[in-house]
């Protein structure tokens, strides 16, 4: 008789949690660029009290790495990235459900740690033999924004930097990184004298390791981030909202308030 009880309660325990199970929150797969951290995040906690049952997913990453996994059949809803160049690749590979928008933009800022041990003061100090930079690889977008500025600095100023500087300066690379959050974190650290990032980046928690120069505005870049909603993506009509709420003028507030200028 026991036995008998012990199997009906076990049975009913079994019926009162398969509904729960059955229940669990839909799951919205968002690629976006390690830059987009914080917004990202505010933004995924936004949809989510707008959308009681739906749980938004975050993969953060460098760009080409996001873009070399949904080639390779990752599945996901949304693709955001830091640069034009891997929402095209994503584009040409037939990944995308329809076109991109761009939906904010970013300037970069060269940082060097609190204590400042290489004495760096202004953007020709990068050239000294000895300094520690690091820098993302050319095919992450931050890094491929430190080139072009390093070249455009060299080519104008009025002769303020030799023709040599560029190479000068790559030649003190110690270290390259596959997305801005390792860059951050090194010079942060002490582990480099110095580092290019995007200006979202030096955030109130950073600020307090690391000291900014500025780079004219006449050789620093404007970086735009493309969104776009992925081709069969799972959780289509989520997608198509997500993507809603970052253009959105909520969502554009949270960007700005995360360092990034508004998309128009």
């Amino acid at each position: 008789m026991k036995r008998l009880a012990g199997g009906v309660f076990a049975l009913f325990l079994a019926i009162a949690v398969w509904p729960a199970r059955a229940e669990a929150p839909a799951s919205l797969t968002v690629f976006a660029a390690s830059s987009l951290t914080d917004a990202f995040t505010m933004l995924g906690a936004q949809y989510e009290k707008a959308h009681p049952g739906v749980r938004v997913r975050i993969d953060f990453a460098g760009s080409q790495q996001l873009a070399a996994r949904l080639e390779q059949g990752a599945r996901a809803d949304v693709f955001a990235s830091a640069d034009a160049r891997w929402m095209a690749f994503a584009s040409a590979k037939g990944l995308l459900a329809g076109s991109s928008e761009i939906f904010a933009h970013n300037t970069l800022v060269l940082i060097v740690p609190r204590s400042n041990p290489a004495r760096i003061g202004t953007l020709a100090g990068l050239s000294r033999p000895g300094v520690k930079l690091v820098l993302c690889g050319d095919a992450v977008p931050v890094g491929h924004y430190a080139r072009q500025v390093l070249r455009d600095l060299e080519a104008g100023s009025a002769g303020a930097f030799p023709e040599s500087f560029s190479a000068r300066v790559l030649a003190n690379v110690v270290s390259e990184e596959e997305n801005v959050r390792a860059v951050v974190s090194k010079v942060a650290l002490g582990e480099a004298d110095a580092g290019f990032c995007y200006r979202s980046d030096v955030n109130a928690s950073v600020h307090r390791y690391v000291k900014t120069i500025e780079i004219p505005a006449a050789a620093n870049v404007i970086a735009d981030y493309p969104i776009a909603v992925l081709k069969d993506a799972p959780r289509a009509a989520d997608a198509q909202a997500f993507l809603a709420l970052v253009l959105s003028d909520a969502g554009q507030a949270v960007l700005r308030s995360a360092g990034f200028l508004p998309a128009h």
